[in-house]
C-alpha cells in the first residue's frame, strides 16, 4: 500500500496555506468581526449581569408567560433559575447565556435569509447540502484551530466556532418550512396580484414560522452543547468548571456544573418551544 501513500493529497498543507494567506491579508476584516462580536458580547453581558439576579429572573419568567401562556412553564423557569442561584453558578450561567444568545443572533441573521434563498433556488440548495453536512460532521475541535489563529483566546473564538457548527440548523429548517408551503397558497397569492415580496412575507414566512422557531430552538440547544468546547479556547461560562473538574477529577464539581447546564437547556427549550395546534 506504500504506492497509495507516496503521493499524499495535500489536504492539510492546502488548508494551512489558505489560513496563513487569510491571516496575512485579512487582518482588518477579522479585526472588524472581532470588534463587532466583542461589542455584542459585552452588551448582552451588561444586560444580564448589571441588574439584580431576581430582576433578570423576573424578566425571563415574564418572557416565558408571553411566549407560552402557561403558568406551569413559568414556575419551572422560576424554580430552575433559583436552583442555579442556590448552586452558586449565576455568573457562569449569564456568561454561557451570553454565548448562546450571541450565537442565536448571528446564526438566525445568517441562516434565515440563506434558507429562504435556498428554498427558492433548488440548485443552490443542492450545492449547499454537502457544505452543510461538512460543517455539522467535522469535529468541532477542528473549528477551534482557525478561530484561535484569527481571533486569539477568549469569547470571540468560542462564539465563532459555535456559529460555524450551529448555523446549518436554521438554514435547513428555514429551507424546509419555506419550501413546504402548499402550492395552492402560492397560486392564490399570485392570482390576487401578490408581488414576490408580499408572497414571501404574508404567505411563506407565516407558514414556515413553526419551522423557523424550531431552528431557533435547535440553535440554542446546539450552542449549549458547545459551551464546554468553547471553554477550551478561553470562553467563560459553565464550561470552565466542567473542564476544571475534568482536569482535577472532581466528581462533585463536574456533576454540579453539568447539571446546571442541563437545567438551563431544559428551561430555554420550554421557553421557546412552539406547539403546533
Amino acid at each position: 500500500m506504500e504506492w497509495l501513500t507516496d503521493e499524499k493529497i495535500p489536504v492539510g498543507k492546502t488548508a494551512k496555506l489558505i489560513f496563513d494567506w487569510l491571516k496575512d491579508n485579512g487582518a482588518l476584516f477579522f479585526d472588524g468581526i472581532s470588534d463587532a462580536m466583542d461589542a455584542m458580547i459585552d452588551g448582552i453581558l451588561w444586560i444580564l449581569q448589571t441588574p439584580h439576579p431576581l430582576v433578570v429572573i423576573a424578566a425571563f419568567v415574564a418572557l416565558t408567560w408571553v411566549l407560552q401562556r402557561n403558568w406551569k412553564t413559568c414556575l419551572f423557569v422560576f424554580l430552575g433559575f433559583l436552583f442555579i442561584l442556590n448552586q452558586g453558578y449565576w455568573k457562569e450561567t449569564t456568561e454561557s447565556m451570553t454565548l448562546v444568545l450571541s450565537a442565536c443572533v448571528v446564526c438566525m441573521a445568517i441562516g434565515v435569509p440563506i434558507g429562504i434563498a435556498a428554498a427558492h433556488r433548488p440548485k443552490l440548495y443542492a450545492w449547499m447540502r454537502p457544505v452543510l453536512d461538512l460543517m455539522q460532521t467535522l469535529p468541532t475541535f477542528v473549528y477551534l484551530i482557525p478561530a484561535i489563529v484569527f481571533f486569539g483566546i477568549g469569547m470571540v473564538p468560542g462564539l465563532l466556532a459555535t456559529v460555524i457548527f450551529v448555523v446549518p440548523a436554521p438554514i435547513r429548517l428555514t429551507h424546509l418550512g419555506v419550501s413546504s408551503t402548499p402550492k395552492p397558497l402560492l397560486e392564490a397569492s399570485v392570482a390576487f396580484g401578490g408581488t414576490p415580496w408580499q408572497t414571501l412575507t404574508k404567505v411563506e414566512l407565516p407558514y414556515a414560522f413553526p419551522q423557523i422557531m424550531a431552528g431557533l430552538n435547535q440553535t440554542i440547544m446546539l450552542s449549549l452543547s458547545m459551551v464546554v468546547i468553547a471553554a477550551l479556547v478561553g470562553a467563560n461560562g459553565l464550561g470552565v468548571p466542567v473542564v476544571r473538574a475534568l482536569n482535577s477529577v472532581n466528581t462533585a464539581l463536574g456533576f454540579e456544573s453539568g447539571f446546571v447546564i442541563v437545567v438551563l437547556a431544559i428551561m430555554l427549550d420550554r421557553m421557546l418551544r412552539m406547539e403546533q395546534k
